[in-house]
């Protein structure tokens, strides 16, 4: 079964889910750029390495899971409330462990022969756009490292919440991508997204005189959808996580009724 959204699923958004939806994304893109462009370019997958703070360890999202057999769809779990200890009572904290590493993986579109870097690909991940947290002080330094080196970077940006990597101009939007030419910085192109909106279709630079490469991202996102068999976790008749604004939620609500997704509720 495929989404019911003409667009982003906002479901796919919980971070119970998000890191396989941001591997399957990475796959499918990755396969897309390989059968388009080889033998010319080749697409790698790369894998950013940072060590995890206490911070990051009190966030829902903070480790990326292996593959994982799932029945059905589970109860979201939800944060236990923090007790308050009496004088004298142990308290429960964090230790950390030497090896507590978290792997973010992006693609990195390369020469073959030369192993020059042309393109480097982001999805951001809610580490990335969390504010005091080792997750995103590691990608801004790789995002800086690009910025200052003769790549193109392209970052794309499925997630409501969170602070953005990239300027979003005056305009309110739910989704946006971000393409960042070497002979256009520091100015780039942004596409602002809002949820009941279609993917674009987002243009990959390479080198010299060679085309964009279209990707069509509404595409890639019902191929990953349909890897992941999300239909199979994703719960219609819940809301999603983060929630919607109401009249967000209500178009939505009316979209998943239409689908046979959701009842119709009571009238309170």
């Amino acid at each position: 079964m495929p989404s019911p959204f003409p667009g982003m699923d906002p479901f796919l958004e919980d971070s119970e889910l998000w890191p396989d939806v941001h591997h399957e994304l990475i796959s499918v893109l990755r396969e897309r750029i390989n059968k388009a462009l080889n033998p010319r370019y080749v697409a790698r997958l790369e894998v950013r390495v940072f060590v995890a703070s206490e911070a990051d360890f009190d966030r829902p999202f903070r480790r990326v899971p292996d593959v994982r057999i799932q029945a059905g769809r589970p109860t979201r779990r939800r944060p236990a409330p923090k007790a308050v200890a009496a004088h004298g009572e142990p308290i429960e904290l964090t230790t950390m462990l030497e090896d507590d590493e978290t792997e973010e993986a992006f693609i990195k579109i390369m020469l073959p022969k030369t192993g020059e870097v042309v393109t480097v690909i982001e999805v951001l991940s809610p580490t990335n756009k969390t504010r005091g947290l080792e997750g995103r002080a590691s990608y801004v330094k790789k995002q800086t490292e690009v910025l200052h080196s003769p790549a193109h970077l392209v970052e794309i940006d499925l997630l409501r919440t969170g602070a953005p990597t990239f300027p979003r101009g005056d305009a309110a939007c739910d989704y946006a991508l971000h393409v960042s030419k070497v002979e256009r910085r520091p100015r780039g192109k942004v596409w602002r997204i809002p949820l009941r909106s279609r993917l674009p279709d987002l243009p990959i630079p390479l080198q010299g005189d060679d085309p964009d490469f279209v990707v069509d991202l509404q595409d890639v996102l019902a191929t990953a959808y349909s890897w992941g068999a999300y239909e199979v976790s994703v719960d219609y008749a819940d809301e999603p996580v983060p929630p919607l604004r109401p009249e967000d939620a209500a178009w939505a609500d009316k979209l998943l009724r239409k689908a046979r997704l959701r009842r119709a509720r009571p009238a309170r």
